[in-house]
C-alpha cells in the first residue's frame, strides 16, 4: 500500500512523496524528465520484499507544483532529493535508483552531501562532460525541448491517452501496467471532463533546456558503488552512459541492449533485479 505526503523543498516547492513501504533498508527512486514517482510502481512492486521503497515527484512533475518564478534548474531537483531525505527522516548511508534526470539528481545530491548514498543505480543518467558535448546534442539546440512544446496535453479520457501512447514510440514497448501507472498519475481531471498532462509541455521544455550541469567534471568524487545502465537504442544517453561509468570513482557499467532509454517501463522485472543486485 502506498501513502503520499508533501515535504518542503527550496524555492517554495512542496515535493510529493510516495512511500510504498516494504521490508529492509530505505531505497529512494528518482524519475526521468516528464515522468513522476508513481511510474516506478511496477518496478517497486518487485522490490518491497527487500527494501522500503520511496519515490518522489520532482518539481514541475506529478503533484509537485512549481510556484511562479521558481527555478527548474537541475540543482533544484537535487534539492528535492535532499528534501525528501530530510523530510522523511531517512538516516544513514542510503540506497538510490535514478532514471535519466533522476540519475543526475541523485549524483548531484551525493556531491552536495557526502556520505549520503551507500550505493546507487542509474538508467542512462543525463550527465555530460566536455568530451561528450557533441554527442549529447547540446551544441545543436534542444530538440527535446522543441518536441515537448509540441506535445499533446489534453485527451478525452485516460483510456484515450493510453491508446494513443501505446500506438507509437517510445511507449509502444512499455508494459501495460507501466503505461497505465504513467497515465493514471500523470494526468489531471479538468472541469469539462477531459484530462490534461500535469507536467505541461512548457514545463518539460524548460527542464530539458536547463539540463546541463557541472556534474560530469566531478564524477570521480562519487566513490560509492554506482551502477550505470546503458540501453541499446543508440541515442545520446545510451552512448554517453559508458563514459559516465568510467568517470565514477566506483562505477560499473551494465548493458541492456534489447531495451531503450525507457527500460524501467519496458521490462520492470529485469530493472528491479538489476537494482536489487546493484544496491544490496
Amino acid at each position: 500500500m502506498c501513502t503520499s505526503s508533501f515535504v518542503p523543498s527550496t524555492d517554495g516547492v512542496q515535493v510529493r512523496v510516495h512511500d510504498f513501504g516494504g521490508d529492509g533498508p530505505d531505497l529512494l527512486l528518482c524519475h526521468a524528465t516528464g515522468m513522476h514517482g508513481m511510474v516506478w510502481s511496477p518496478v517497486i512492486g518487485q522490490l518491497t520484499g527487500s527494501f522500503r521503497c520511496v519515490a518522489l515527484d520532482f518539481r514541475g512533475h506529478g503533484d509537485s507544483a512549481v510556484p511562479v518564478g521558481s527555478s527548474l534548474a537541475w540543482t533544484g531537483m537535487a534539492d528535492d532529493v535532499l528534501a525528501v531525505v530530510d523530510g522523511l527522516g531517512l538516516v544513514g548511508a542510503l540506497r538510490a535508483a535514478g532514471w535519466s534526470m533522476g540519475g543526475c539528481a541523485l549524483a548531484l545530491a551525493g556531491l552536495e552531501r557526502r556520505g549520503l548514498w551507500r550505493a546507487a543505480w542509474a538508467m542512462e543518467p543525463i550527465i555530460f562532460g566536455a568530451d561528450t558535448v557533441e554527442i549529447s546534442g547540446a551544441t545543436r539546440g534542444n530538440a527535446l525541448a522543441d518536441s515537448a512544446r509540441r506535445r499533446r496535453e489534453v485527451f478525452a479520457t485516460r483510456d484515450e491517452a493510453i491508446a494513443n501512447y501505446a500506438s507509437k514510440p517510445p511507449f509502444d514497448r512499455a508494459e501495460p501496467a507501466a503505461l497505465r501507472a504513467y497515465v493514471n498519475h500523470g494526468f489531471e481531471d479538468l472541469d469539462d471532463g477531459t484530462v490534461r498532462l500535469k507536467c505541461r509541455g512548457e514545463t518539460e521544455a524548460r527542464v530539458f533546456e536547463l539540463s546541463v550541469t557541472e556534474t560530469g567534471s566531478r564524477l570521480g568524487e562519487l566513490d560509492f558503488p554506482f551502477t550505470v545502465v546503458a540501453s541499446g537504442d543508440g541515442f545520446p544517453p545510451a552512448l554517453v552512459a559508458p563514459w559516465v561509468a568510467s568517470q565514477l570513482g566506483a562505477g560499473t557499467l551494465e548493458r541492456m541492449e534489447d531495451l531503450s532509454h525507457f527500460a524501467p517501463m519496458e521490462d520492470p522485472t529485469r530493472v528491479a533485479a538489476s537494482i536489487r543486485r546493484a544496491v544490496a
